[in-house]
């Protein structure tokens, strides 16, 4: 076949940013502000920084620490920007001005603990993490380097401590001269040393581990030395315009109630670099947008938004109607974003796109005629009550329930397979209540074909990957990392890990009595696994306390108790966990993102707005089908792909649609339906659509892998791939499969020719098969033209039909 490629005015709305306009000058000061208004040193000798902000008129606050003067009092001093020093126990004022204002900042010097001692854990590991010790480049590896290992970014001080004291007989110790130590010698460059200059000689590092030598190197007490959490001043940071800096400051909370300013120590970083980035404790705005910082220290982690707004002028709010709570709360955000979202969708885009979303097919020709038709205010609310329970709806979300529990006869036998994707099927069918559907999963046990929930521990077989799957699943936490060692960008600790894992210890899978059955059974009285570290037998214990949890009793299957923990509404992660998934689906991203990524440094886009869904969820019972309306009957999933200036540049805050590109599924039901040509699966019933494939081995000739499909190996949504690639462009461009489709012989096509339709209406019907829409009246002359051209009508009309599948309107979901 020859192809024609046509000019058809259906391209892909454009979601590149704008670049951003010259920075504008800020407003004038109308006074001064002080974070933190007051300042507390620990003794002499402490630092402490302070913010000095400037407030304009418009409430801008801009950080004018470099360009402030500090009249200071004898019992503090100004030993950097914006850092000053207790020098003697005793309050005062320290008055700092700057554009023309000024402010009183309040202080207090403590007289100190002369008696205390520096300590292993409150103060040499934060230098050995800061200047890069423990990283993974460095002592932190997996090997160490050079014969000395440390654990990476110090998740385990003490067996840092252990290393650096008796390792080698104690070699890196020198107490009769501390000052020739290889801790303070090697990183000085006094010694060769392969990772170069790290303590500076007579540094404050560098005086701080040769006074811990001094004092015999101390370990210090974790019940009083340990950080328990972080304080970040600003806590936020909200620039009118690109090019402006902005200081922050961090404060570690430790165990015995104390504080200190650990700024120049933590590690800072921007997670949109593009618009923000951090050097030391200067946050500088490159370009509009929104980043968020993550501040790590010691194994704690914390977090806050930074927003650069577009400088444009002549912003004005135009108000669209807000059909529930999720509009209301996204124009909250876009308003003082100075974002303006973008009105509905027209009724043919909105038809298609909840078609696909809610059944992972097109709508039919006759389906988009009535729905035109239809003159009704509420024709929109009814469509998505039509399609959610429809058939193709339990299809759809079997497949995508099915991606995500693995349900692959590579793990679960042929039969097995068949058994789990009927029970998904059946909870899909019957909108079981999520928790009932996680409690049974979890819960379950015995024959894997009489009670195929079991399959759950088919794939997953071991505590660690069950309590992994789980976690993942069901709360979006990814524990897999503090297998090993520490979360290294959460909170969560290796015993963390195992306590969570000794949930499933008892747990077994054996063989059953028929061909690829197994028996998932309880093979020990107790629920405990070992530590690799010690070897001690750790006991269950939940990952975060809540309130209605039922106790952990000694009894045979704790499983029980964990999943009353896990779908208590009381826990923090598992409705919102759900809520941000299903929102994912239909708005092409999460409000977390990934959705199965849930952590501190990993915070939502508009926390506001997941916790109200998550309040949903909770509310109405894990009714997901009504979590599922509430967001398709938002003005925020019907707004239309068109952008206008004040939102071309957004692709986080929700403010226009997202177009997604098909997945391998949709795209092949969306090829069937616009040719008339089915599409053969090997190793299921003839009549077996895409969307009801029941794992990766119903085989299409590898068309759904290569767009694709999720082989069903792991737990993450980043299994399915809906990136568009070099090969798929081949594919459909010069493949059999579209080819094979469009010319054949029983097809659409074929059968439109056969009957003599007219040009005209065979224009609109193929337009209608694709794109699920009429042609405009430019694309009805140029298609007709093209079937009068000398190539014959079934070519023309088979040129065109390539055309349109090949065509951004067709492969993505606008």
């Amino acid at each position: 076949m020859t192809y024609l490629r046509l000019t058809l005015m259906l391209g892909l709305a454009s979601v590149a940013v704008a670049a951003d306009v010259e920075s504008v000058a800020p407003a004038a000061v109308r006074e001064l502000a002080l974070e933190p208004a007051r300042l507390e040193f620990s003794g002499p000798g402490d630092r402490r920084r302070v913010l000095v902000l400037g407030v304009t008129e418009g409430g801008e606050r801009i950080d004018l620490t470099k360009e402030a003067e500090f009249n200071t009092h004898q019992a503090a001093s100004l030993v950097g920007t914006g850092l000053l020093r207790g020098e003697s126990p005793g309050s005062g004022v320290v008055t700092v001005e700057a554009r023309g204002f000024s402010a009183e900042l309040p202080f207090e010097t403590a007289r100190g603990d002369s008696t205390r001692r520096v300590s292993f854990i409150r103060d040499v590991m934060p230098v050995l993490n800061k200047v890069g010790c423990t990283g993974g480049p460095c002592h932190g590896s997996a090997k160490g380097k050079n014969g000395f290992k440390l654990s990476l970014r110090g998740y385990d001080p003490v067996f840092d401590y252990k290393a650096l004291l008796y390792d080698l007989s104690g070699r890196r110790f020198n107490r009769a001269d501390p000052a020739r130590s290889l801790m303070l010698t090697k990183p000085s460059q006094e010694v060769a040393h392969g990772g170069g200059l790290r303590l500076e000689n007579g540094s404050q590092y560098y005086e701080t581990i040769l006074t811990w030598i001094e004092q015999n190197a101390p370990f210090g007490a974790p019940e009083s030395d340990s950080v328990v959490s972080l304080e970040i001043l600003p806590k936020e940071i909200f620039m009118h315009s690109p090019g402006r800096d902005h200081r922050v400051i961090v404060v570690a909370q430790y165990r015995d109630g104390s504080t200190r300013d650990v700024t120049a120590e933590a590690v800072i970083a921007s997670s949109n670099t593009e618009t923000v980035k951090v050097s030391d404790n200067v946050v500088s705005g490159l370009r509009s947008g929104e980043s968020t910082l993550l501040f790590r220290y010691e194994g704690k982690f914390a977090a806050i938004p930074v927003t650069v707004l577009n400088p444009r002028t002549g912003f004005e709010w135009s108000a669209l109607p807000q059909n529930n709570y999720i509009d209301e709360l996204v124009d909250t955000k876009l308003r003082r974003l100075k974002i303006q979202p973008s009105p509905l969708a027209p009724d043919d885009a909105f038809l298609r796109r909840v078609s696909l979303d809610l059944t992972g097919k097109l709508p039919e020709p006759d389906e988009v005629y009535q729905f035109l038709a239809d003159g009704s205010a509420d024709k929109r609310a009814r469509k998505i009550d039509e399609l959610i329970g429809s058939p193709e709806f339990v299809d759809y979300w079997t497949l995508k329930w099915g991606d995500l529990l693995r349900s692959n006869r590579k793990f679960l036998s042929d039969k097995g397979m068949w058994g789990f994707r009927e029970w998904i099927r059946g909870s899909v069918e019957t909108n079981k209540p999520y928790d009932i559907f996680v409690r049974e999963l979890l819960t379950s046990k015995g024959s894997s074909f009489a009670n195929p929930a079991a399959n759950f521990y088919r794939v997953a077989r071991d505590p660690k990957e069950a309590m992994e799957t789980a976690t993942q699943l069901f709360l979006g936490v990814r524990m897999v990392c503090a297998q090993c060692h520490d979360h290294p960008f959460e909170r969560w600790t290796q015993n963390q890990y195992y306590e969570m894992a000794a949930f499933f210890s008892a747990v077994g899978v054996r063989p059953g009595f028929q061909s690829g059955e197994e028996i998932v059974y309880l093979k020990r009285s107790d629920n405990q696994i070992e530590h690799p570290v010690d070897g001690r037998l750790v006991e269950p214990r939940y990952l975060v306390a809540v309130a209605d949890a039922p106790s952990i009793v000694d009894q045979h299957d704790q499983r029980d108790s964990l999943v009353g923990w896990l779908t208590s509404k009381q826990n923090p992660f598992f409705a919102m966990a759900i809520a941000n998934r299903v929102f994912s689906y239909f708005l092409g991203r999460g409000i977390i993102d990934p959705v199965d990524d849930i952590r501190a440094s990993n915070p939502p886009i508009n926390p506001d707005l997941l916790a109200a869904l998550t309040k949903d969820v909770t509310a109405n019972d894990f009714d997901l089908q009504h979590l599922m309306r509430t967001i398709l009957n938002s003005r925020v999933y019907q707004s239309s792909v068109e952008t206008n200036v004040w939102n071309e540049g957004d692709a986080f805050n929700f403010s226009h649609f997202m177009p997604r590109r098909l997945s391998a599924e949709q795209l092949v039901e969306g090829i069937a339906l616009a040719t008339g040509s089915d599409f053969a699966l090997e190793g299921v019933p003839e009549d077996f659509t895409a969307t009801q494939s029941p794992d990766p081995h119903a085989g299409m000739g590898g068309f759904l892998d290569l767009f694709g499909r999720p082989q069903r190996e792991t737990a993450c949504e980043c299994e399915r791939k809906a990136e568009m690639s070099l090969p798929q462009t081949m594919n459909l461009v010069n493949g059999p499969t579209l080819a094979d489709a469009i010319a054949d012989p029983g097809g659409r096509i074929a059968s439109l020719v056969l009957r003599g339709t007219d040009d005209r209406d065979l224009v609109e019907e193929l337009y209608l098969t694709t794109l699920s829409r009429r042609p405009t009246a430019a694309e009805y002359d140029l298609a007709i033209t093209h079937l009068a051209g000398p190539g014959g009508r079934t070519a023309a009309a088979q040129d065109l039909m390539w055309a349109l599948l090949n065509s951004n309107a067709f492969l993505f979901n606008r």
